[in-house]
């Protein structure tokens, strides 16, 4: 397929994550109006949408309806909109731009943002439950789980207190690894598999491939975050660039250097491509979207 029909397809897809979102988030009029009009603000009208795209790729694959897709693209993107305000205050990662635009506590107000975040990570969990998304309901509820498991502890959260408490440490790669395998890459990989899983029952290896493929560009797509942290301006991230940096935070760029960490990176698209090989040519969208997140520009 053409860099243009890629593009189109990407396209579509932000354009009808997009509007799923805004139909599953409460209307801003709606009392509380005030947090309404403050999840909206956090959750619409920006991002890269790489977890829906990555939702609806595998769920292609595995031959997925695509208003199958939209639920649990809502649902990852829900989780990884509360991430993003929860990251943002000031007793976390203190930033004041997100996606071009004030972040939520400045916009609205710290109390505010907070209740963002735990109300955007409800809806996500009652968006999935909700409807029929797989053929059985065990499958569903594994959903969930799964979900839960890659935001809690053990995944995102988890990340996020590794980073906070490694401020000022040197760590070693398979300690920065360990730390974005959660942080980053849990909801990913979690992104992968749950598309997949509600179209047609795979094969044992064409489940495994999916979920390598999801370990490698949950990681990779940190690598290329680093690499953009450090080279690009604030205007072009959208988010205050050089920050990792100035709060002495350990990336891969400070670990390996700009021109090892792009190695890296290139290392880990291979890695990731020649685990969709066996798949065919289902796969070709998550093939291309590996490619995209390492030449992305933001």
């Amino acid at each position: 397929m053409s860099l243009t029909n890629f593009a189109t397809w990407m396209d579509g897809i932000q354009r009808r994550s997009e509007l799923a979102l805004a139909e599953v988030l409460p209307e801003a009029g709606v009392a509380p109006a005030r947090l309404h009009e403050a999840m909206r603000y956090a959750a619409l009208g920006g991002g890269k949408r790489v977890r829906p795209l990555l939702v609806h790729a595998a769920g292609e694959l595995a031959g997925a309806s695509p208003a199958r897709l939209d639920r649990v693209a809502c649902a990852v993107e829900l989780i990884h909109a509360y991430s993003l305000v929860h990251d943002d205050l000031p007793c976390m990662d203190d930033d004041v731009l997100r996606r071009g635009k004030p972040t939520v506590h400045v916009e609205f107000d710290e109390a505010t943002a907070l209740l963002v975040g735990d109300a955007l990570q409800a809806l996500a969990f009652q968006v999935i439950s909700e409807t029929p998304l797989a053929d059985d309901p065990c499958v569903q509820l594994d959903m969930l789980a799964q979900l839960a498991r890659a935001s809690g502890s053990r995944g995102m959260a988890g990340g996020q207190a590794i980073d906070l408490g490694s401020v000022g440490k040197q760590l070693t790669r398979e300690e920065l690894e360990f730390m974005h395998i959660h942080k980053t890459g849990a909801l990913i990989r979690a992104s992968v598999s749950l598309g997949a899983r509600c179209g047609a029952q795979l094969e044992r290896h064409a489940i495994e491939r999916l979920d390598r493929y999801g370990k490698l560009i949950g990681l990779l797509f940190q690598v290329v975050d680093d690499i953009l942290d450090a080279q690009s301006d604030t205007a072009t991230l959208g988010k205050t660039a050089g920050k990792d940096a100035d709060h002495n935070k350990p990336t891969y760029v400070t670990l390996l250097g700009l021109s090892e960490a792009r190695a890296l990176a290139e290392s880990l698209l291979n890695e990731a491509r020649d685990s969709l090989t066996p798949l065919g040519a289902g796969a070709k969208r998550l093939d291309e979207l590996a490619t995209f997140i390492v030449h992305r520009r933001f």
